[in-house]
């Protein structure tokens, strides 16, 4: 609670916190139209392959022509003002340089960054989720190696579920699940770019509006965002997956204890310690009252009967016997929240949520019948969809992650609903973040099986 104070004291000693942001998207854009109103922190440069919409979106989110007028990173770490360009690796080689930002959304792009800001003694913050469930933890071991942080989102879901699980362990209690709410349909798992604004909670015109990317909200509908934010989770928190992933139970924020307890008192999920999503619509697309579509959540176990009377008279949204309780967080605004996670680096090397082991994973899942020599779309388009998986499970199958499955061809027929292995695409093992994600697995559990599978018939 002191962040703020910490800042005005950098501002006040002429020594504002500097971050860079590499992406100036949707996500990008909801963090600047903040920065320029936040005490004690300097965009010193953006980065984007775009550079005039990234100017466009400074001007959106209400940045005068004076703020952006940097002419290079010299003369913003000078004069104040921030220099927008093209040249990712420029700003995170720059002296001045406290923070990195990756929110390009892709997981190749954001590795590189990544291991290009801990080499330079930057500290990062990982908007870009998907790079974090390919290869996170072992991101994170490199950043703490060289006294940096790394960073899950503040504003993103995961790292708010993160602050949900501390918080509760903190206070004592034993954390049953934690989770998020969605739109979802079992239907929505063969969704593509085309689809998707026919099945979001707003239309095409509000999405147009917005300059929305039908391939990246595409992975909120398919089921594919929920499977990574998840895994995130699970990576930073030590709870694990169910084993067949996620099931997006139908749930009110008023029933979270009663449907999230474990099966075997009488809830939806596995076991203790687990993470789920739970749906704003029935499964027959009628909308369940007092939804959580875009809140976060824990559910937490009383330890005793007095604090199951305690769950009882102070109304913590017990279950029925009050053994279990539930605290959630109605919404979440994005980027609009992301100076959290800049500050916490940079004043307190303190990440806001950090993967610390690898409990869990992303597979490709085939969205529908796919040809041998076709070449995978990746995250939100129109080919696969991400399933969660717990990582022992993955790696037994050797599993093909949904972070690399783009543009490379396929070595043979998938059915629809069949899980993609690395046998079964053609994968350039010479490419960085595939390097990085097999050095991954082999510190973090690799098992020795075989995943070769037989060629299709």
């Amino acid at each position: 609670m002191n962040l703020s104070r910490l800042l005005a004291a950098r501002a006040e000693a002429g020594e504002p916190v500097r971050a860079g942001l590499i992406g100036a998207g949707k996500f990008g854009a909801m963090f600047l139209a903040q920065a320029r109103l936040t005490t004690g922190l300097q965009i010193l440069g953006i980065a984007d392959l775009n550079v005039e919409r990234a100017r466009a979106n400074c001007r959106t989110t209400g940045w005068s022509d004076e703020q952006i007028a940097a002419t290079d990173l010299d003369d913003a770490a000078k004069s104040g003002a921030t220099h927008i360009g093209d040249d990712a690796m420029a700003l995170i080689a720059h002296p001045a340089l406290d923070v990195l930002i990756d929110a390009t959304g892709d997981p190749r792009i954001g590795i590189r960054h990544c291991l290009a800001a801990i080499d330079n003694g930057k500290h990062v913050i990982m908007v870009n989720v998907e790079a974090d469930v390919v290869a996170g933890p072992l991101l994170a071991r490199r950043a703490e190696q060289a006294g940096v942080v790394y960073s899950l989102a503040w504003g993103d879901q995961p790292a708010l579920i993160a602050e949900h699980v501390d918080w509760a362990r903190a206070c004592g209690f034993k954390v049953i699940c934690a989770g998020k709410g969605t739109r979802y349909h079992p239907k929505f798992h063969q969704s593509t770019p085309e689809t998707v604004w026919d099945y979001f909670h707003f239309g095409r015109e509000t999405a147009e509006r917005g300059g929305m990317n039908p391939k990246m909200f595409n992975s909120f509908i398919d089921g594919t965002k929920s499977g990574i934010e998840m895994t995130a989770v699970c990576n930073a928190t030590g709870l694990t997956p169910q084993p067949d992933g996620l099931s997006f139970p139908p749930c009110s924020f008023n029933d979270l204890a009663e449907v999230l307890k474990p099966k075997s008192a009488g809830g939806s999920t596995s076991h203790e310690g687990t993470t789920e999503v739970v749906s704003s619509l029935h499964r027959d697309m009628t909308p369940v009252e007092n939804d959580l579509m875009l809140g976060t959540y824990v559910v937490i176990e009383g330890d005793n009967d007095y604090v199951r009377h305690c769950f009882e008279e102070y109304h913590t949204l017990p279950d029925s016997t009050f053994q279990y309780a539930a605290l959630y967080r109605p919404t979440h605004m994005i980027g609009l929240e992301l100076g959290i996670s800049v500050a916490s680096a940079a004043l307190r090397e303190e990440p806001t949520g950090s993967p610390t082991g690898f409990r869990s994973d992303v597979v490709a899942t085939a969205k529908r019948p796919l040809k041998k020599g076709e070449i995978l779309d990746g995250e939100g388009g129109y080919m696969v969809w991400g399933k969660q998986v717990p990582a022992p499970k993955s790696l037994e199958m050797g599993g093909l992650p949904l972070g690399l499955a783009s543009d490379v061809p396929l070595t043979r027929d998938i059915a629809e609903g069949e899980q993609l292995t690395w046998a079964d695409a053609a994968i350039d093992e010479s490419d960085q973040a595939v390097k990085i994600r097999r050095e991954m697995e082999a510190a973090f559990g690799r098992v020795n099986v075989d995943t070769e599978r037989p060629a299709a018939e």
